[in-house]
Parts: C-alpha cells; structure tokens; sequence
C-alpha cells in the first residue's frame, strides 16, 4: 500500500523548544514551511486547532490557493461553527483547493480548553454531538435536496447547499483519540484514524480496537492509520542522542517560561487518554523498540503528539517502517525547528521510507501473483 507523509502548517515559529520570533500569523513564514513541505516530498500538512490560535480554515484557503500540490489536512472543533456553517466553509475550500482537503475532527479532550469558546459539554457529550456533527456533515456533502434534522445537538429545516466538494463522493473525514468512546466514534465515521506515537505493541493494539470499532459500527472497511512522532535526526547516533538531550532541556526551560500555560493550568494532570498513556509509557520506561524515545512527552506531561524517534535518518527511517509494518500508512512527523527539520526530514528520511515501502509493496504483489498462479494451475489440473 503506499506511504504518505504529513507535516505541520503553522503560521509562526514558535514550538516547544522555539519562542516565537513572528506574529502569529506570519504570512511569508506560512508560505515558506509549506513550500519546504511541498518541495521536500511531503505529502500534506496538518493545520492545527487552538482556542486562541490564527483561523485554520482561512490559513489553510491561503495556502490552497498560492501551493499546486501539497494536500491540507484542517482540523475542526464542532464546537465552534454549525454543522450547515461548517460543511459549506469546507466544500468551499476543497473547491479552492482543487480537491486537496481531508478534515481532521476533534472533540476536545480537554475541558478547560472547550470551555475558552464557550463549549461546556462533558467529554462524552463531546463525542456524541461529534458523531452527530459528521454524519450531518457528510449529508450535506452528498446531498442535492433540502432535508431537515432533528437530533440530539443540532435541528434545522429544508437546508442543502450550494456549493459541493470538488472530490466525489466527497473529502476525507480524519479523527484521532486512545478512549472507548473515540474508537467508537471514529470507528464508525473516519476514513483515516489518528494515533499518538506508542511503542509498537501498544499501537498494535490501538489498531485493532479501531478496527474492532469500526466492525461494531457495521462497516465492511476500516479506516486507514496515521501515527505521529517527533523525529529528532543528526548525520551519526551520536549526535542524534546530543540533539535529543538538548530538546529535552529547552522544552524543559520553555515549559518553566509559561509555555504550558497554552496546554492546561498549571499542576493540572491531562485529562485525556491519549495523553495519559504517554505519560504512562513515559514513567515505564525511556527507549522503546528501535528508536522510540519518551523523554520529550515526559517533559510536555503528555502533550499530544510528543513521543520522540531518536537516530540516524537510517535509523529513523526503519522505525517508521516498523510501523508501516504494523498497518500504518500515514506517517506524521513534525521536528522541533520547524522549518528546517521539515526539510532535513524530507530530504534524508523521507526517500528511504519511500524505496523501502516499494520493495515491500513488489514483493508482496509477486508472492500474491504466484499464489494465483498456483491456484489457476491447480484448477486446470482438476478439470
């Protein structure tokens, strides 16, 4: 199957290790990470949701409309627009885009950040009303009739737009989340299902309960898997370790600076799953499987996508496809310095993950065309 890679629009350079030298957003800095992605074999870029961070859905129609190929992937609260509102925003931008959108849903697992815009739900009410927001949403996409809704968080009347997807029957739906709920959720709604980085046990596991999820929900097919990391990647082991210590220690300074203040409260444990099992993972143990290291979502307490990939490109690029293995055919990676990790990693892992995902994909259709070959010979030999 092939591999496809996502990266990180954000409209400023801050991260957890880089105070932010632009505004928050930063036109030319926007357009310039994105080209780097574009230009450096990425696939598509993440524009990320914060209660008070820039606009995605404008970003992501800025950059729609200045980069030919490179994909977006918007992420979206339900909380913050109506279901009609949204679909139509969204429909608008896969136009803009040619058909380059996937909309990356997301409930909220944290209550104090809903509850900045005013969304004050418990978590499980979160999930039923998103569950509720993608299937309206999906609707909307797909039909060309007025139709009325009465559920449990929405009701209107005699609605249908008139503007629809470039893409048919309509864009990708993406959904992450470690809870029961979310794999109910995004077991019966997602085309792509998005998972933390984990040792590969555990992700093997998380992959099975979508599945089992999306087998639950009636569906025939299963959503696709993304998994995200935070490469750290030098010319030798050697350094790549030096680098790995030194992030630790400036995300440490950064977090003492008031970063985490942009998380949750202070002294607050996280509130969602995903998060706690990172900091579970953490407290077990520091390096995991080939190049999986916990340091740096020790240090965050958690904070979503934080578990490291520590080597060589080399190395690197086998763990990734040690989780290619695992059924993973989206990886997301997003480096510390934004831009230049962006480029570093797509012009050192990027090409091995790609080559070696090939073979595999030559080797496994030759052994499929022997075994049908067998099969064919061994029905003639029985006629």
């Amino acid at each position: 199957m092939p591999v496809e890679f996502l990266g990180i629009a954000a409209t400023g350079d801050g991260s957890e290790t880089n105070a932010r030298t632009t505004a928050a957003f930063d036109r030319d800095y926007t357009l310039r990470l994105a080209r780097a992605h574009e230009e450096h074999g990425w696939d598509r870029v993440l524009f990320a949701y914060g209660s008070g961070s820039p606009e995605p859905a404008a970003g992501a129609a800025f950059l729609a409309s200045r980069l030919d190929r490179l994909q977006i992937l918007l992420a979206h609260r339900p909380n913050v627009s109506y279901p009609t509102f949204a679909a139509k925003t969204f429909a608008t931008l896969d136009q803009i885009s040619d058909g380059r959108l996937t909309v990356h849903f997301i409930t909220g697992g944290n209550d104090h950040e809903q509850q900045r815009e005013g969304d004050f739900l418990t978590k499980d009410q979160r999930y039923d009303r998103t569950r509720e927001y993608i299937r309206i949403v999906k609707k909307i996409w797909t039909t060309h009739e007025p139709f009325d809704h009465e559920g449990e968080y929405y009701r209107f009347n005699d609605f249908v737009s008139d503007v629809f997807p470039v893409q048919q029957p309509r864009p990708g739906v993406s959904f992450g989340g470690s809870s029961p709920a979310a794999y109910a959720a995004g077991g019966a709604e997602a085309d792509v299902y998005c998972l933390w980085g984990e040792p590969q046990a555990r992700t093997a596991e998380q992959i099975e309960n979508v599945k089992e999820a999306a087998r639950a929900a009636g569906r025939s097919d299963v959503p696709r898997i993304q998994v995200a990391f935070r490469p750290i990647i030098a010319p030798t082991e050697e350094l790549a370790w030096e680098k790995a210590y030194r992030t630790v220690d400036r995300i440490k300074a950064r977090k003492s600076d008031g970063l985490v203040r942009h998380r949750r409260l202070n002294g607050e444990k996280p509130e969602n799953t995903g998060s706690q099992r990172l900091i579970e993972i953490a407290e077990a143990g520091e390096r995991y499987d080939r190049a999986l290291w916990t340091p740096t979502a020790a240090a965050t307490g958690g904070g979503g996508n934080s578990n490291a990939l520590v080597g060589t490109p080399e190395t690197v690029a086998q763990a990734l496809l040690d989780y290619y293995d695992l059924g993973v055919d989206i990886l997301s990676a997003r480096g510390y310095d934004l831009l230049d990790d962006a480029i570093d990693f797509g012009r050192y892992v990027i090409p091995i993950v790609r080559e070696e995902v090939a073979k595999r994909d030559a080797e496994r259709a030759a052994k499929e065309a022997a075994r049908e070959n067998d099969r064919r010979q061994l029905l003639a030999a029985q006629v």
